[in-house]
């Protein structure tokens, strides 16, 4: 309910238009939800609920203390929940998770593109827009408030608003730090965070590295390296997250001890590992392996999910993990 408030409240705010190069699916928080990625659940360190996907160390004691924001004592419970809804468009203020609407912004905006070509010229520019969406919350599934993100569904993030998404030298102002990776000893070091990220969780040490999908740097919608809309899709959801962390709107949420157990924390470089990823548009991915680790490659499950016209914007549901002392 507070999902369906939420979109129409929003399309009051907004000019809507009809276009037809936009499209996109409402995500139906039953059917296009891959539910087998909230697990494992744990307590302490022992699985309540098992799954084959990978997960983060969790504390070894099932006892936490915390002292803020409030003196508790608890059981310590790690579980993923569903966090953000993430659009990847070439078509600005193209609201693909909100069944293709296009908000009449004016014309000032460029399209997007693709350029693919023989050689080392295929790159490619998509927005990217940002929602908050505490499913967790609002279905009820997880009571406990201390646990899950709370709130209603709202856009968090527009990049047609950003100049520094569509600008790599200005977008140089919040990764300086992308000069010192910017050479290939740094880039080779990625290849191992391909095989982590694809085999089992990524290397936040390479921080740098986006795994499969290339490089977190530049924090901008320039894909250098187009494969296909599925890598360039994924490779800009996570950078998003990247940016958002680096913007300090998105906090890390777990660790085997204080302060991640009792409050969230503000963190500048991401934790990729504690991200997991699944498609919602154009194909839902869900059921078994429906979810993916940040730099996982998608050469197997990305077969089939881009089609032209309909199935070339994309839409994402991110995934954190919650390390948390419950009441």
């Amino acid at each position: 309910m507070r999902y369906v408030i939420g979109i129409m409240l929003m399309m009051l705010s907004f000019t809507v238009k009809a276009d037809k190069l936009c499209h996109g699916t409402f995500v139906n928080p039953i059917t296009d939800v891959c539910w087998s990625c909230l697990f494992p659940i744990s307590i302490g360190s022992i699985n309540v609920v098992s799954s084959s996907v990978p997960d983060t160390k969790n504390p070894s004691s099932p006892i936490c203390t915390c002292g803020t924001p409030f003196p508790r004592i608890g059981i310590s419970t790690g579980f993923w929940e569903p966090m953000a809804l993430v659009d990847v468009t070439r078509h600005p203020f193209c609201m693909v998770n909100l069944g293709g609407m296009q908000l009449d912004m004016g014309s000032s905006f460029g399209t997007g593109n693709t350029e693919t070509a023989y050689g080392n010229d295929n790159n490619s520019f998509y927005y990217v827009h940002w929602y908050k969406f505490p499913l967790l919350f609002w279905l009820n599934i997880i009571t406990n408030w201390v646990c899950i993100q709370g709130g209603d569904f709202d856009i968090a993030y527009l990049t047609e608003l950003d100049p520094t998404w569509r600008d790599d030298e200005l977008g140089f102002i919040l990764n300086p730090e992308a000069i010192l990776f910017a050479n290939p000893i740094a880039q080779v070091a990625c290849a191992a965070d391909s095989i982590a990220a694809s085999a089992h969780l990524p290397l936040d040490t390479l921080f740098w590295c986006a795994g499969s999908q290339g490089s977190m740097y530049p924090l901008t919608g320039h894909v250098q390296e187009h494969v296909g809309g599925v890598q360039a899709s994924t490779l800009l959801t996570e950078r998003m997250a990247y940016k958002l962390h680096r913007e300090l709107l998105l906090w890390d949420s777990v660790g085997e001890n204080s302060p991640a157990l009792c409050y969230e924390y503000p963190l500048p470089i991401i934790p990729k590992s504690r991200y997991r990823y699944q498609m919602v548009n154009p194909i839902p991915t869900v059921g078994r392996g429906g979810c993916h680790s940040f730099g996982a490659s998608t050469a197997i499950w990305g077969a089939g999910h881009e089609y032209p016209v309909a199935g070339e914007d994309f839409g994402y549901l991110v995934w954190r993990k919650r390390s948390c002392c419950a009441l």
